[in-house]
């Protein structure tokens, strides 16, 4: 089977590709854009200035949409970590982050040049970052060193547990210790609704290829008030050319798949409650498998569609079985569902965004009958 097949034949269930999938006429913009130049023909020099294709009204309205002062697109979110570490930091530097940071945080900060403080979790099963942990872990740094952190990164929401932290509480505890916040929203912008304004945070790094719906790779990066005037400085020898960006970054298929993919983000964050509401069903009803054998691990009841479950009953059930621990993809893929890793049966991650309530009624089914053999 194609993988083209199996993405439009098959529940998908894992949680990078839920809310990255592209719409058909998203792989139609990007087969018109597809050569190298396609984007680049019309550029005076400023890649975000250009009027046709309209890139300049979708900066703007990325811009609006986000609630920032200023936007720019990336090749991914990890790019936009980087770009704001290495202009609002120099190397030396503290940047305070929750330890349930993605792994690229660390190596952006790595790169960057940058000591990494870590905000502690709390304990299983829910691991939840507070924004208590994020002052008392910046009062730490303050003390020690005898100024405030250099940066602080919030993960909104994890790619472990699908936990969705206080971001405005976190925004508060780090301006009062005098330290900027850079949020990190791969899996909530383009999912449901973020305004960063409102929320307190200076800046914002998105993977749209993850969570808005485009052909990836590519990001956006937005700033508010000086801190974006600094994040989009200019070279002095080529002064069209911004600094951070290395003149311009994403460009040909990938930023017009955003431009496409932008008008269907915005409708779909106005769904986020019922996005929520099936995710909360099924794992209400995936906990009431096996009398304790199914456990929802973080947020319970969880606030987001990724859900992470331990699932000891399941691991059990495939050491009775001639594929043992394969039996759980096999089984899956039998009925039409697909996105969990081969042989792992003891935890597994997943995502229903997207899904309609049926969908969402038949993977639950699937699994009691699964869990029944």
């Amino acid at each position: 089977m194609y993988s083209r097949e199996r993405e439009e034949l098959f529940i998908n269930l894992n949680p990078l590709q839920t809310a990255g999938r592209t719409r058909a006429s998203v792989r139609k913009a990007v087969t018109r854009y597809v050569d190298g130049y396609s984007v680049c023909d019309a550029c005076a020099g400023i890649l975000h200035d250009i009027t046709k294709p309209p890139i300049k009204s979708l900066v703007d309205d990325l811009a609006e949409f986000l609630n920032v002062d200023v936007a720019r697109t990336t090749a991914g979110a990890r790019e936009a970590k980087f770009m704001v570490m290495h202009s609002e930091c120099s190397p030396g530097d503290i940047l305070v982050l929750d330890s349930n940071a993605h792994y690229s945080t660390y190596v952006a900060a790595t790169r960057a040049g940058l000591e990494v403080v870590e905000a502690p979790a709390g304990p299983p099963p829910f691991f939840h970052i507070t924004a208590a942990a994020y002052a008392e872990t910046l009062e730490q740094v303050k003390t020690r060193t005898g100024k405030p952190a250099a940066l602080a990164l919030l993960t909104h929401v994890d790619g472990d547990y699908g936990n969705l932290t206080d971001a405005a509480a976190v925004a508060q505890a780090c301006h009062e210790a005098g330290t900027p916040l850079l949020l990190n929203t791969a899996y909530t912008t383009g999912r449901m609704p973020v305004d960063v304004r409102a929320i307190g945070a200076d800046y914002v790094a998105c993977s749209c290829h993850k969570s808005w719906g485009a052909c990836g790779p590519i990001g956006v990066v937005g700033a508010i008030g000086e801190r974006a005037e600094h994040l989009f400085r200019l070279d002095a020898r080529y002064p069209k050319k911004n600094i951070e960006l290395l003149g311009c970054t994403a460009r040909g298929s990938n930023i017009m798949s955003l431009m496409e993919a932008l008008p269907l983000v915005k409708e779909r964050v106005k769904h986020w409650d019922e996005e929520l509401e099936n995710a909360r069903w099924f794992a209400a009803r995936m906990e009431a498998i096996g009398k304790g054998g199914i456990k929802l691990l973080g947020d319970n009841p969880t606030n987001h569609d990724l859900m992470r479950f331990a699932t000891p009953l399941l691991h059990e059930i495939g050491q009775g079985q001639r594929k043992k621990g394969y039996y759980l993809h096999k089984e899956l893929t039998d009925r039409g569902i697909t996105g969990l890793k081969p042989g792992q049966t003891q935890w597994f991650k997943m995502s229903t965004y997207g899904l309609t309530r049926s969908q969402v009624e038949y993977l639950a089914q699937a699994f009691e009958e699964i869990a029944s053999m």
